[in-house]
């Protein structure tokens, strides 16, 4: 197959290695091509613009930040995406994918809904979930690529939509659990035990998942090597309220959540480890 892969970022890049080391064709474009250039190296073609890199797929895949960048980065390349199904697998939340189902729907190109979980070890591993949501048909051409870049396809839904909610709910999960351990650790240090030793303590009971001991020591030896940047995960907590609001839920800790994020990346965090929310507590 031929497959477009439209932005080279963390998660992009080795996603697109990935799916060129399963045989297929990869073209690659990003907004900045410098990003994308590594790529050659991996036999992917680098393309000059979102138009030549679409022209001729079988799959397009869009991997960049949010919504609006998405919209921007595949308006152009609408009309060139002749026979070819969108794979739409970034983060983006229920208004801005409304808003991609219909340019699809416009352009009459079919839209796969099929964010993934995961960060940038997984990506570099192929060992992401995708979740899937869409026509079966058009589900089923992206398989080949969903292979390639996951572990996991879960499927869940003939129509976009269900896929980017369960996304979600995922992410409601994680920056709970991340802004949980975070004042833990603060609590630990604050009453003068070691939070190493609390780490110790949970560690592989069931109060105590695997991302607890990896986060939780990232925060303690304040090493934030970024797997997740902290303006992403703010990105998803707000992406979280919003969904919450619109479905007419009160959610305040995702509220608070956002907020303590946002304290950390106004002090200069946001391109550390999502891991760095701890330094809201810290600042």
């Amino acid at each position: 197959m031929r497959i477009a892969v439209l932005g080279t970022g963390t998660m992009g890049a080795p996603m697109a290695r990935n799916i060129a080391r399963a045989g297929h064709e990869v073209v690659a474009y990003n907004r900045t091509r410098e990003r994308a250039e590594p790529l050659a190296e991996d036999g992917v073609e680098v393309a000059g613009d979102a138009a030549a890199a679409v022209r001729g797929a079988d799959v397009v895949v869009t991997i960049v930040s949010d919504g609006d960048a998405v919209a921007s980065l595949v308006e152009p390349a609408l009309g060139a995406m002749d026979g070819a199904v969108w794979a739409q697998m970034s983060t983006v939340g229920v208004t801005a994918l409304e808003r991609l189902v219909a340019m699809a729907g416009d352009a009459g190109v079919a839209l796969v809904d099929a964010p993934v979980s995961g960060t940038k070890q997984p990506a570099e591993q192929g060992t992401l979930v995708v979740l899937a949501s869409g026509a079966p048909e058009a589900r089923e051409r992206c398989a080949p690529v969903f292979d390639a870049v996951g572990a996991e396809t879960v499927v869940l839904g003939d129509a976009p939509g269900p896929a980017t909610r369960m996304k979600l709910v995922l992410n409601a999960w994680l920056v709970a659990l991340v802004e949980g351990l975070a004042e833990s650790i603060q609590l630990a240090e604050g009453l003068g035990v070691d939070p190493a030793r609390f780490l110790e303590i949970i560690d592989g009971g069931p109060l105590g998942p695997p991302y607890a001991k990896l986060k939780g020591t990232m925060m303690i030896q304040r090493s934030y090597e970024p797997s997740f940047a902290l303006r992403w995960a703010l990105k998803d907590a707000g992406l979280v309220e919003e969904a919450a609001r619109a479905a007419g839920l009160d959610l305040p800790l995702a509220r608070t959540i956002a907020r303590r994020m946002q304290i950390a990346v106004d002090a200069g965090h946001g391109d550390e480890d999502m891991a760095a929310a701890v330094e809201a507590g810290r600042s």
